[in-house]
């Protein structure tokens, strides 16, 4: 019988959480040096600097302030403190995390200088940190959470293994009425048609090819061989031989039974429970910054040759059905379902033994990569700035 209860943090705006991060955001690269500094005066909070937030504009900017309010807002965040040069972007991210109900607030470099920007974000900070250590976990049902999934590094044993171990989870959380989220455009290149059959209506379908369709002028617009990137090197060590052999084992984390009710923008929010398609890119740091800033909570990550990322907001889970990884990159690898294919486990075995384990990260066990220190926090930049 699986575990439908966890111990999680209720958010003012009703959202569930499993960690109780207090985050320093910063709004541009050259507020990067304070964030830090707060951090480190100031020991339990998260810095989030990034290279990006100067002189972007049109759908790169949107996207930028999709993100950075998303991150802010996600219920792993239990407060956030925004740090920006100037006044009027950083108010646009407070006013848009603020929205949520937790304790937020903002202050601009220009016209403070580092130095009294620093303490005055440290002092508040310390407030911040201190509120936040005092919220307690309380009883939750999964059908509160908001579970992504993508794989890296895959190879021969993904498709069989993992993914298939993924999409068990995803076939018991949409039953019991969870929210889910999958993507990776790139990957399904081979498998468009199959996943465009999977969606709930023949509209949404029809939505997710032209989103598909749109990426692949994007390619030949550019005049470019995608081989070495999809498939990449090593997915070909790995023994996948071409780019359809791996869309069609990336497609197996959406299980047997799921059917995606519509299509997201990067970083956009699902508009309800149950499955939902985002459109990303398929490199493992930007993708999870996404879904951690769509609100997603908790992420399943099969991996084939041992991808190690992680994330500042949204624990990474890590499974792997290739034997030689579990060996040799044990440090990484959460659950080990490599006994699928040696016949000693049955894809229910798997499942049952990832869904233990996202209940076990729920109720506050570290990730693996949490534990190693990964927080690889990458922005998606869609041009070239200003």
């Amino acid at each position: 019988m699986r575990e439908e209860n966890f111990w999680g943090y209720r958010r003012p705006n009703g959202r569930v959480g499993v960690r109780n991060h207090v985050v320093v955001l910063s709004v541009d690269d050259i507020s990067n040096a304070a964030c830090e500094a707060v951090a480190a005066n100031i020991k339990g909070v998260l810095a989030l600097p990034h290279a990006y937030g100067r002189l972007q504009f049109g759908e790169d900017l949107e996207l930028f302030f999709r993100t950075l309010i998303g991150t802010g807002a996600n219920p792993n965040v239990a407060a956030c403190l925004v740090i920006g040069i100037e006044p009027e972007w950083t108010r646009r991210i407070v006013d848009g995390v603020s929205e949520t109900g937790k304790p937020t607030a903002g202050l601009s470099v220009e016209g403070h200088g580092d130095l009294r920007t620093i303490e005055r974000a440290s002092r508040k900070a310390l407030d911040l940190l201190q509120d936040a250590s005092e919220l307690r976990r309380e009883e939750c049902h999964v059908r509160e959470l908001y579970v992504s999934a993508k794989c890296g590094e895959s190879d021969t044993t993904t498709g069989l293994a993992s993914c298939p171990t993924v999409g068990q989870v995803f076939d018991g959380l949409d039953e019991i009425g969870a929210t889910m989220s999958f993507g990776e455009t790139s990957e399904l290149c081979g498998a468009e048609d199959v996943c465009a059959a999977r969606a709930a209506t023949p509209e949404v379908g029809e939505q997710f090819l032209r989103i598909f369709e749109s990426y692949q002028e994007l390619i030949l617009s550019q005049g470019v061989d995608l081989l070495g990137s999809q498939p990449t090197e090593g997915n070909i060590r790995g023994g996948l031989t071409t780019i359809e052999e791996k869309a069609l084992g990336n497609i197996q984390k959406i299980g047997r039974k799921c059917r995606y009710l519509g299509c997201l923008e990067p970083a956009e929010a699902p508009r309800g429970a149950g499955l939902w398609f985002m459109d990303t890119s398929s490199a493992a740091a930007e993708a999870v910054t996404l879904w951690a800033a769509s609100g997603a909570v908790v992420h399943l990550f099969p991996t084939g040759q041992g991808n190690i990322v992680g994330n500042p907001i949204e624990p990474v889970i890590k499974l792997s059905g290739n034997p030689a990884t579990v060996r040799s990159m044990s440090e990484h690898i959460d659950v080990d379902v490599s006994g699928l294919l040696q016949r000693q486990l049955t894809l229910a075995d798997a499942g049952d033994r990832l869904w233990d384990m996202m209940i076990r990260v729920c109720n506050g066990r570290l990730t693996r990569a949490e534990a190693l220190g990964h927080r690889e926090f990458v922005l998606t930049k869609l041009y070239r700035s200003a």
